[in-house]
């Protein structure tokens, strides 16, 4: 047996996951309240401790881990155009993994300066203009930066002819440069930009967020956990040069502060008679919705869904709905413990309400046109319609007992026909919690990692809307 420990520090629970290399399989997990208020590692040892229960004292071959703890990987992204570099930035920033907080466009203003000043980022992603095109609007925005009486690490990521400017009016930051994410109008490159942005995360951000008390226990803290969910699902789908993937799929992993949606498929138009408006989709991507969880971002849920309908799907009135709702505000750490019936089915409603928004906002949009030759039809953003496989995670999603029912809610409704999610999936039910800890695998370990998630997630069938 070849033992190891994977690790992800969540914002909530850190969440232990052993597994033996030998056999390709799960040897056992645990949880336990994160403690990034004082020693992260005593949530840890009290996770390893619950762990070792099950599988007795193990000798780890390597512990690895990610982390979204004490905030996740804070993020401020600054473009020119909105649709444009800004809209690059912003992907870019969400494939590495990033909770971003503010995106800004055109020129800095006062209040965008005080802003920046009083929620300081982890970092600033400077973008703007092609290469060879605008200059002043991002050498602009770097004066603005510098004159702050404050530092932090900024990304420089724009017009390369703007470079050498930039870099003297940034001298005083901490400064990283990278190829533009838009170098030609409508072409994204944002791959170097997110390995910067992990580098970044390794070398400052864990250290800041005292990460680096627990490395005498690791063997390291590899990336952010949304980068290493994203990992782990596009291998899955990918698969390995030996071992090939599920196919195109899609992720939802709905928390007490947010719900991310992750999509790995082409997303093009399935009609010639479709034209597509704006940026290209990345193949591999991630939306992370801020304003909704079923803890913290609960108001979130509300403003889009609305009390009634909460109360409705969860078989409650609007006044048992609004006291329970009132309870789990002042307790967001409460969950569900025996006979609680009524708040499991307030947690599935909240969660139903999350995924219906937040998979809608991922999913690309058809729009009607009419133009002299007749009607025409415009799409922006991804197509999912065509994507056959559906996975749940985090943590209302792994514990419920109503996985399909939460599942339609991610899929096409003719209420909604503009929205192009999908028509009808596989779905599969991640009950152990080991998306995260196999991206981290997968670095050292792809066809392992593969291997464990094709034998771990449970697959419930199909599952459609109407």
């Amino acid at each position: 047996m070849r033992p190891v420990l994977l690790i992800d520090f969540g914002s909530t629970y850190t969440k232990l996951v052993a597994v033996d290399l030998d056999q390709a399989e799960l040897l056992g997990t645990a949880s336990a309240l994160t403690t990034a208020d004082r020693d992260i590692g005593d949530g840890f040892q009290k996770a390893l401790a619950d762990l070792h229960t099950r599988t007795g004292v193990l000798d780890y071959g390597y512990k690895l881990a990610c982390s979204s703890a004490a905030g996740g990987l804070r993020m401020m992204v600054s473009g020119l155009v909105p649709e444009l570099t800004a809209e690059a930035a912003r992907l870019a920033a969400l494939g590495a993994g990033a909770r971003i907080i503010r995106v800004f466009s055109h020129e800095l203003s006062r209040r965008d300066l005080e802003e920046i000043e009083a929620a300081v980022p982890d970092i600033f992603l400077l973008t703007g203009g092609t290469d060879g095109g605008n200059q002043d609007c991002v050498t602009g925005n770097a004066k603005k930066l510098a004159s702050l009486p404050l530092t932090f690490p900024i990304i420089y990521a724009g017009n390369r002819s703007a470079l050498d400017a930039c870099e003297v009016i940034l001298k005083d930051f901490p400064l990283t440069v990278c190829p533009n994410v838009m170098p030609r109008f409508g072409e994204l490159r944002i791959e170097p930009v997110q390995k910067e942005i992990r580098a970044l995360f390794l070398s400052r951000i864990v250290q800041a967020r005292g990460l680096s008390r627990t490395k005498e226990l690791l063997s390291g803290i590899l990336m952010p956990t949304p980068s290493a969910l994203l990992a782990a699902v596009t291998l899955l789908a990918d698969g390995t040069g030996e071992e090939p993937g599920l196919g195109e799929l899609m992720a939802i992993d709905v928390g007490g502060a947010t719900t991310d949606v992750y999509s790995i498929g082409r997303g093009e138009p399935d009609d010639v008679r479709v034209l597509v408006k704006g940026l290209e989709e990345p193949y591999a991507k991630r939306t992370v919705e801020g304003d909704i969880g079923v803890r913290h971002s609960i108001p979130g849920i509300l403003e889009e869904a609305g009390l009634e309908e909460i109360a409705r799907d969860a078989g409650l009135s609007v006044p048992e709905t609004e006291e329970l709702l009132d309870q789990v505000s002042q307790a967001c750490g409460r969950l569900p413990q025996g006979d609680q019936d009524h708040l499991r089915r307030l947690d599935d409603a909240l969660a139903a309400g999350a995924i219906e928004t937040a998979t809608r906002r991922h999913a690309g949009q058809l729009e009607e046109v009419y133009t002299p030759t007749g009607l025409a039809y415009v799409q922006t953003g991804k197509n999912l319609k065509g994507i056959r496989r559906l996975i749940l995670t985090g943590g209302c999603l792994v514990h419920t007992a109503r996985p399909c029912l939460l599942a339609r809610r991610a899929l096409y409704s003719r209420q909604r026909p503009e929205s192009l999610r999908p028509l009808e999936v596989e779905l599969y039910h991640d009950r152990s919690y080991i998306l995260a800890t196999m991206g981290v695998l997968a670095e050292r370990e792809p066809a392992l990692a593969l291997r464990i998630m094709k034998k771990e997630l449970t697959r419930l069938g199909s599952c459609r809307r109407d």
